[in-house]
């Protein structure tokens, strides 16, 4: 497929009036087209079951590189697949796009795409610890939403907790930032943990939470059992 065929297959789902709402909503200032998700969604599935690998990354490229918001999103969505063999391409690929995120949305889909690719070989988390180095706010957020699925483990490994302690680590070193969407990961990735190991959301609120804003120590804490009380989270 080529770029301009799937950018015609784009275009063809674009919804009249969808372009101006979704730029204000998105504060986008690149090009929108105006499709609804599930059209993406659509796309992109098919492109995954007709494409090889190694033609799925060459597209994804190309469709990243356009910079119209719906391509990017598409961009990601074709990387996101928890087989893809081999995938080295794939993760040096979304790699590349980390230092260029600008907004949640496009953030937060090709974080997707690289949760599977993290899930594929953890050991690639020392590379996603070199973001949390990064002066770029959206790469330092981008290590807390990339490694979303290891909040989400009923009985991890001892290496999974080891990896979890580890990532919690990272999100101890961000409480002092005030950048709201910082804070706000902080509380994501600590709210979904807590559905899984409350134990260590409320060891990391009894240490940090004072310092957090209160509106991620609230996130953080939203989904903590119903048995925790309230005097013993921090003000």
């Amino acid at each position: 497929m080529t770029l301009e065929e799937a950018l015609a297959q784009l275009e063809a789902h674009i919804e009249p009036g969808r372009a101006e709402q979704m730029a204000s909503y998105h504060k986008q200032k690149r090009v929108v087209l105006g499709l609804p998700n599930p059209a993406i969604n659509e796309l992109t599935q098919n492109w995954r079951q007709a494409l090889s690998v190694e033609e799925r990354v060459a597209l994804a490229d190309q469709l990243w590189q356009t910079d119209i918001f719906e391509a990017r999103l598409a961009a990601a969505k074709l990387l996101t697949q928890a087989r893809m063999r081999p995938d080295a391409d794939a993760w040096a690929l979304i790699q590349s796009w980390v230092p260029a995120f600008d907004s949640w949305a496009i953030a937060d889909h090709a974080c997707i795409a690289a949760q599977k690719r993290l899930v594929a070989d953890p050991a690639r988390l020392g590379q996603v610890e070199d973001w949390t180095r990064s002066e770029h706010m959206w790469t330092r957020r981008a290590a807390l939403v990339a490694t979303l699925p290891w909040t989400k483990q009923n009985h991890p490994k001892p290496e999974d907790l080891e990896r979890r302690d580890r990532i919690l680590g990272w999100a101890a070193g961000y409480v002092p930032e005030r950048d709201w969407f910082i804070q706000k990961a902080i509380g994501w990735w600590l709210r979904d943990l807590s559905k899984h190991d409350p134990d260590r959301v409320r060891a990391f609120l009894a240490e940090h939470g004072e310092a957090m804003k209160p509106f991620a120590r609230k996130e953080a804490a939203r989904y903590l059992p119903k048995e925790t009380p309230d005097d013993q989270l921090p003000a």
